[in-house]
């Protein structure tokens, strides 16, 4: 073993001042590209909406991207978007004009600047700093792979000499050099498999930090909801989490593996190979020389042929997302389509996005198919030819004295067997370098798709949104203004101290901005309940939207009630798990959402009750009490009780979900709940229990109903006419009920029977 380190050593020596020179620029130019790229500022922030639901229902305040602490000098609010100029005051873009959304300018995937400044961002947001962990197992890896490079050195000179002396006959040098091949295996094997270790471990890093990243933006002020359903950007954003991510992480380290390998290789094989030359007493510039041509020649070719296999990843990765996501769309919906019977036309759809996937598949399979033939033949036969140039022309242009005698021809051997070897490990780094162009081009179209998904989310959480606009008729109560073919919003939002909620000439505009109400002006406070009824699509449930801060206010104001400032919502370091103060507003849907755990859990989501402790025990009371207000505790005695865990939405009837979406509501007691169609599947009899015991609780109802038979627990109505007008108006008790609807379409079809003469 000491001689084995000895002969590391000395190769080491050999080549330390090359090596040092070759890193030190390659630090110096790495560290350049990364700190003197100018720094943008993000673009400034078109969206009024500075306030967001936080778990509890409660409203917490955000920073919006304009700047903080400016007065409007015409509203003296913040954010005001006429004010920053960021509206057309003019409104001399109408909704035709903004019908065709803004074609951005193409970009496709490739080795380019554009490449280079998203690979950029993406490798501050990996490697933080470097006290990061990330630049640990660089360095890590780093050093086994130059450490590999030494150990092939090494193994390619003592491979020589046991030819050398195998050729003499001498037998006891033999056996100790066999002896010193199989000690130095056991650090060769090590150093692989540590070389393969820590390029998972670092790609399992790189994608730890991005996840996280990621999941801030997407959290942050509801990105996942705005993604999703107010910009048209990003389709399928959960692949792009998954399976984007981790191929473009798994890429990067490998692509940072062979890339450095291979440079080391270079580097060391080459001052090796000159060192044997200068010992032969040959030429040592006309093979390199030669080599060098052919390997440029050999590159430039490769280059101009190569297809844009960037694009084609980035193609075969949105097709797959397009698959992965009917397939997702089938098992959602899987009860209704079985209902309707369907699913011949789901599997037509599942076929078509599969077809689609094989052609891009096949294409890619076919481009790729000469373009291999192409860089085999040039890098297997043409760069084997130009190897075997390169190893005689040192013996053929030589000149020794003792070429017939043993000690030349063994020394020659001993050249010949140490210089092959060396260069196949210099053609193996060199093809690794030419191949890693196909690799940095596909791994541009994941950088494409992860960067625009982190933009994207930066700027749908500062407010930005970018969608198609629909073309529709001028309103004539109201017209949304555009800048840059986008809408903006024009509307104030204040926040009020009574817990009152106010809106003045708010106009109800759809995201695709159908102007479905204008200038809906109403008061409410708490015990005012309201009750909001109209044909469907007249704009009910986006009211709710536009209340709970989900869509943008296009024009009037909006006062809500002011934020909670507890710990908790601020999202302190040391906060409590829980808000203690009374939620604000409590949205419950037709369709409730169950989570992923207990029963328990259904009753406190979105809070979250520790498995022991007194809090658990009085939380565990207080939610069997709700179940028995609900009229759920033989159902809970049936699933096995409150600890019990299933799939709550496959377990539960539509009813039972209803009523566990009322129950979290008295767990919660908010201020106000609004009830979007939440008992449509529940029983009258169990329907009038609940709006009674939320009276009772002192919840103030907002409720979207078709049933006459709850109208008796609202004090005020707001009645849409599905044209854009409303009415609000005070609810007369004793005033009979009027008609939830047009007649059926049995009473308008069926004819009634003609009477029999018999008894009435």
């Amino acid at each position: 073993m000491p001689a084995i380190l000895t002969k590391i050593r000395e190769q080491a020596f050999r080549v330390q001042p090359s090596i040092a020179v070759g890193v030190g620029v390659g630090v110096a130019l790495a560290a350049c590209a990364v700190y003197a790229r100018e720094k943008k500022q993000p673009p400034p922030c078109h969206n009024n909406n500075n306030y967001k639901v936080v778990k509890n229902g409660t409203l917490q305040a955000m920073q919006n991207g304009g700047g903080e602490g400016q007065e409007c000098g015409r509203c003296g609010e913040e954010q005001c978007a006429l004010c920053r100029g960021d509206a057309d005051t003019d409104n001399k873009q109408n909704i035709a004009e903004a019908d065709e959304a803004p074609t951005p300018e193409e970009h496709v995937p490739g080795l380019n600047l554009e490449f280079l400044r998203q690979l950029l961002s993406l490798v501050r947001i990996m490697v933080p700093g470097l006290r990061s962990q990330e630049v640990a197992l660089l360095a890590a890896h780093t050093l086994c792979l130059f450490s590999r490079t030494f150990l092939s050195i090494y193994v390619a000179s003592l491979e020589g000499s046991i030819v050398k002396h195998i050729v003499q006959k001498d037998l006891r040098h033999f056996t100790s050099l066999l002896v010193q091949w199989f000690g130095i295996a056991v650090p060769a094997t090590f150093v692989n498999s540590m070389i393969r270790y820590l390029e998972g471990r670092l790609a399992l890093a790189f994608r730890t930090r991005l996840v996280n990243h990621a999941y801030e933006l997407y959290f942050k002020n509801q990105t996942y909801y705005r993604v999703a359903n107010l910009d048209a950007r990003i389709e399928n954003a959960d692949h792009r989490l998954t399976e984007d991510v981790s191929v473009f992480t798994q890429s990067v380290a490998h692509l940072y593996s062979s890339l450095t390998k291979p440079c080391f290789d270079l580097l060391l094989i080459v001052l090796t190979l000159a060192t044997y030359s200068n010992k032969m007493k040959g030429n040592i510039f006309i093979g390199p020389g030669i080599a060098t041509v052919v390997i440029c020649l050999t590159g430039q070719l490769l280059r101009l042929l190569s297809p844009r296999f960037g694009a084609l990843a980035g193609e075969e990765a949105r097709m797959r997302a397009n698959l992965r996501h009917a397939h997702s769309r089938l098992i959602t919906h899987a009860e209704e389509v079985a209902f309707y019977g369907g699913h011949k036309v789901e599997l037509g759809q599942l076929q078509s996005a599969y077809k689609e996937l094989v052609v891009q598949m096949t294409t890619v399979f076919n481009k790729k198919l000469w373009y291999v033939m192409l860089e085999q033949f040039c890098m297997k036969y043409v760069w084997s030819g130009t190897g075997m140039v390169m190893l005689a022309l040192p013996i053929l242009t030589g000149r020794r004295s003792d070429e017939s005698n043993d000690e030349g021809i063994s020394a020659r051997t001993e050249y010949m067997t140490t210089s092959r070897n060396l260069l196949n490990s210099a053609a193996d780094a060199i093809e690794r370098l030419m191949s890693s162009y196909k690799e940095v081009v596909t791994l541009a179209g994941y950088a494409t798709r992860v960067s625009d998904m982190l933009v994207v989310f930066g700027e749908v959480a500062r407010g930005r949104c970018v969608r198609a606009v629909h073309a529709a008729p001028t309103h004539p109560g109201f017209q949304v203004t555009f800048r840059e073919r986008q809408p903006v919003p024009l509307g104030k939002i204040s926040y009020t101290s009574d817990l009152s909620i106010r809106l003045t000439n708010v106009p109800i505009v759809t995201p695709t901005c159908d102007v479905v109400a204008s200038g809906v002006s109403l008061q409410l406070a708490p015990g005012t309940h309201l009750l909001i009824v109209g044909p469907n699509g007249c704009g009910k449930s986006s009211l709710f939207r536009i209340i709970s801060g989900l869509w943008p206010v296009f024009g009037g104001e909006l006062a809500v009630p002011r934020p909670c400032a507890c710990a908790h919502c601020a999202g302190e370091p040391a906060a409590p798990p829980h808000c203690a103060s009374r939620p604000v507003m409590f949205y419950i849907p037709q369709r409730p959402y169950m989570s992923v755990g207990s029963l328990l859990d259904q009753v406190t989501y979105p809070a979250r009750v520790e498995a022991q402790g007194a809090a658990a025990a009085e939380a565990e009371a207080r939610a069997a009490h709700i179940l028995r207000v609900v009229r759920l505790e033989a159902c809970a005695a049936r699933l096995g009780g409150l600890r019990a865990s299933a799939d709550w939405r496959a377990t539960l009837s539509g009813g039972e979900k209803q009523r566990l979406a009322m129950a979290r509501m008295f767990y919660h007691r908010p201020v106000y709940a609004l009830l979007d169609e939440c008992t449509s599947a529940v029983s009258l009899e169990t329907e009038l229990v609940m709006y009674a015991e939320a009276v009772r609780c002192g919840i103030t109802l907002l409720s979207i109903t078709h049933r006459p038979s709850v109208w008796k627990y609202h004090t005020h109505v707001l009645e849409f006419d599905g044209v854009g007008n409303w009415s609000f108006r005070t609810l007369d008790k004793d005033a009979p009920v009027p008609s939830p609807g047009p007649p059926s379409i049995t009473s308008e079809t069926t004819p009634s029977p003609p009477d029999s003469g018999g008894e009435q």
